[in-house]
């Protein structure tokens, strides 16, 4: 037995693949499905494509609704309920964030007012979503609302390549989303998956490792963009109910049975904090956490066992 791996750039992101293979080439032939699939998905979800269905619903806001695929449908669909979930925390409408105000790419010296803040998230409210179960219909309530799937995708996209992987033979793999990542299982020398947590205050470096198989892993951080005002570091993630910047947590790593889940719960932890994090987080069945505090503290959800 041997690994194949592939690494390439989807989605605006590298992806990661390895599954256990009798020749490379095999290998290497299944994960290329695994990436056809991806860019398929990518042509349906993205907001960088005016054909794209996204774009199509976010053109028709405060119009009329918009057929959409079933496949397009359901995700919309699980994603609102993800929303209700974390009261709001987690919204595809995040889209309609004015990217004007902020923008972390350049040099912040000052945080705005708040009551200007607050104006530039007004149209982030994932009720103005409607959905036509019947009609297959998609419709943003309000003119120049925008949704998107930036916080949902990466991992909605692992899983599709997971499924389309295994349908071609692939019994032990991993699909790595940048940071999104799907492992089922084991290694060539019958193991479980050893995934590294990242650490937040060194780059490409880990301070802790789990053992998993048949689980999805998404990390999300603010240590690749930010910006330090005043001695307070804040993150780019926007609280979509205050317009402000996040504070408090580093890091945060969630673990569960699929990515896409995993990928849309990370950032509504990281708005919590780390004490209604945990606790909202020890109240679900099947999902766990890490959190990395601003103090480098580490905690944990109740049933993690890290590798030192």
């Amino acid at each position: 037995m041997s690994v194949a791996k592939v690494q390439t750039k989807l989605m605006g992101n590298m992806f990661d693949f390895a599954v256990v293979c009798d020749k490379e080439e095999t290998g290497k032939a299944q994960i290329q499905k695994g990436i056809d699939e991806i860019k398929r998905i990518e042509q349906l979800f993205t907001t960088f494509s005016d054909t794209s269905l996204t774009n199509q619903v976010n053109r028709m806001a405060g119009v009329k609704p918009v057929k959409v695929t079933e496949e397009f449908f359901d995700l919309v669909a699980r994603a609102q309920k993800i929303s209700e979930l974390t009261h709001g925390y987690f919204d595809l409408s995040y889209g309609s964030v004015d990217l004007n105000f902020w923008n972390f790419n350049r040099t912040m010296e000052k945080l705005p007012d708040r009551h200007e803040a607050k104006k530039s998230v007004a149209l982030v409210n994932y009720r103005n979503i409607v959905l036509d179960a019947a009609e297959k219909t998609v419709f943003l309530r309000k003119k120049g609302m925008r949704i998107g799937f930036g916080g949902i995708g990466k991992g909605y996209a692992a899983d599709r390549a997971k499924l389309i992987m295994r349908e071609a033979g692939v019994e032990n793999g991993i699909v790595n989303a940048s940071g999104d990542l799907n492992a089922w299982g084991y290694q060539e020398d019958g193991a479980p998956w050893t995934i590294g947590i990242a650490n937040p205050n060194l780059s490409n470096t880990y301070f802790s490792t789990l053992n998993i198989t048949n689980k999805s892993v998404a990390t999300s951080g603010n240590y690749e963009k930010f910006v330090i005002i005043d001695n307070q570091l804040y993150s780019h993630t926007i609280n979509p109910q205050t317009g402000y910047p996040i504070r408090g947590i580093k890091s945060v790593t969630v673990i569960t049975a699929n990515a896409e889940l995993a990928d849309a719960m990370a950032t509504p932890i990281s708005i919590m904090g780390v004490n209604e994090g945990l606790d909202f987080i020890n109240q679900i069945n099947g999902i766990e956490c890490i959190l990395v505090d601003d103090a480098n503290k580490l905690y944990v959800s109740r049933n993690i066992k890290l590798i030192a």
